[in-house]
């Protein structure tokens, strides 16, 4: 049996853990969207910095650039299994986007932790 103090500890070291996880994901929140076209959907991650250089910080912003601009190059996002076994949303490729009629750019959201790209 654990003893109340062993549990005091555990209780403590988990919630710091959970607190400094916390912090980390304030300081690399990473925006999902999903792109849909005609032939398929893909799910890119922009980080704040990206997003305010688009010079917008929603779906309407990162449509808007790539109308403006015909190309993006941005990070395509899946969902891979983590080093400790847990599923996440992490960066794959960096792929280049084209604008097109037929786009649709819509914010997307996962239960999964998202992991930064690089």
């Amino acid at each position: 049996m654990l003893s109340r103090c062993d549990l005091i500890k555990g209780a403590a070291v988990a919630l710091l853990t959970f607190s400094i996880q916390g912090a980390w994901a304030q300081e690399t929140k990473m925006n999902l969207f999903k792109i849909v076209t005609i032939k398929d959907e893909i799910i890119i991650g922009l980080s704040a910095e990206e997003l305010q250089a688009l010079g917008g910080n929603d779906a309407s912003g990162v449509a808007h650039a790539l109308a403006q601009k015909g190309d993006l190059t941005v990070w395509q996002y899946n969902v891979h299994r983590g080093a400790n076994g847990e599923l996440q949303q992490a960066p794959t490729a960096r792929i280049g986007l084209l604008a097109n009629a037929s786009l649709r750019v819509e914010p997307y959201t996962t239960p999964y932790q998202i992991v930064p790209h690089p």
